[in-house]
């Protein structure tokens, strides 16, 4: 096992980019209408916009902080044989969770319950990371992480799909695809034909997580703060490159989670990452950030509950003045900001309830805070 032999100090500009990531998330994922800007709303297959950076940022920071913590633990003399228990059960925590969100409110037949979903990826890269964090080195986890997104490079380009052929990266015709229509069925699939969070594509996933492993490692060693941010500056931007030319065999697509995908957009995690560790804990510029820090120390709460209330508004319909009926997030949108275009709506409509759930972890980690004194 190859641990940095330092103290491991608390990352305050992880707590920040986690935090960033969480209010770019509620941003996209909450749109007043049906008509968000196109930079917020996922690309329809290939391509990759403001919102496709969401989730894999998510599962880097997952890598990063895996690294961070399991350091700690390693200082302090604990052995896997104690940490595992503790793995094992937050994956299933995770897991289990995003069967939930899948399936409330509507949803919880096991004959048509989804079985995958973003929790249930981030509970996967979050097990496979710890467990190799704990088990290989440094080098060793770099390999595997090339390895993976190679190997499911050439699953995607070589193996033949019934009907559909090799090399057909079509939603209904690649492998990642056949395969969760044939292990699941599609009735547990999101889109029926193909699933953007399936079986295979976790694959290239736990090299997102690899790569947050390795970074978080990078920042954790006894190198100067200089060469650290230099160094994930470079990395990122060759990550950027690698990606981008790739990406011209085998396109950027976050629902196949391509190995093009991969590289770039783990070059942008990098390169913001190394922007907040030289604003946070090289510079100590920390007033600018305090709101994403709550958002940040409140990652899993706030994407629940953010998620969970969204469904609950789905649910509650409002009648209008011809007689049809609107869910609550439409009816808000229309009477409070209709004064604007049909974009700018949903987009104030996301601010609204990005300010909203701010304000109630803010409130949330205060009276936390107050209690831990007592």
């Amino acid at each position: 096992m190859n641990i940095p032999n330092i103290k491991s100090p608390r990352l305050i500009s992880l707590d920040v980019f986690r935090g960033i990531t969480v209010a770019l998330m509620i941003i996209v994922n909450s749109p007043g209408n049906n008509s968000p800007y196109a930079l917020l709303d996922h690309s329809a297959w290939n391509g990759c916009t403001l919102a496709d950076l969401v989730f894999p940022f998510f599962i880097f920071i997952v890598g990063v902080s895996v690294a961070c913590y399991l350091t700690k633990e390693k200082e302090k003399n604990i052995t896997f044989k104690q940490l595992f228990p503790k793995i094992l059960k937050r994956t299933v925590i995770l897991f289990l969770l995003g069967l939930f969100l899948n399936a409330f409110p509507y949803h919880f037949e096991f004959a048509t319950i989804r079985v995958f979903g973003v929790l249930q990826r981030i509970a996967i890269c979050y097990f496979f990371s710890s467990i190799l964090f704990l088990t290989t080195k440094i080098s060793t986890q770099a390999i595997i992480m090339i390895s993976l997104i190679i190997i499911y490079w050439l699953l995607m380009i070589l193996v033949s799909v019934p009907g559909f052929g090799v090399n057909n990266l079509s939603p209904e015709g690649n492998i990642s695809a056949y395969i969760d229509r044939l292990i699941f069925s599609s009735n547990h699939l999101y889109g029926k034909v193909f699933d953007p969070e399936g079986l295979l594509s976790t694959i290239p996933s736990v090299s997102t997580a690899l790569l947050g492993n390795l970074t978080g490692a990078w920042l954790l060693s006894s190198n100067s703060n200089r060469l650290k941010i230099y160094g994930l500056t470079s990395v990122g931007i060759l990550a950027l490159i690698s990606g981008w030319l790739w990406g011209l065999s085998l396109p950027i697509n976050k629902a196949l989670w391509s190995s093009s995908y991969v590289l770039w957009t783990g070059g942008f995690a990098l390169i913001i990452l190394a922007g907040c560790f030289w604003l946070n804990d090289v510079k100590k510029y920390k007033s600018w950030s305090k709101p994403f820090e709550f958002f940040g120390l409140n990652a899993l709460l706030a994407y629940f509950l953010h998620v969970f209330f969204l469904k609950i508004q789905a649910m509650i319909l409002i009648s209008k003045i011809d007689g049809s009926k609107e869910n609550l997030r439409l009816a808000i949108t229309e009477n409070l900001f209709n004064f604007t275009s049909i974009e700018n709506a949903a987009l104030l409509y996301s601010f609204s309830y990005l300010l909203l759930w701010l304000i109630l972890i803010y409130l949330y980690s205060n009276r936390k805070a107050r209690k831990s004194k007592l």
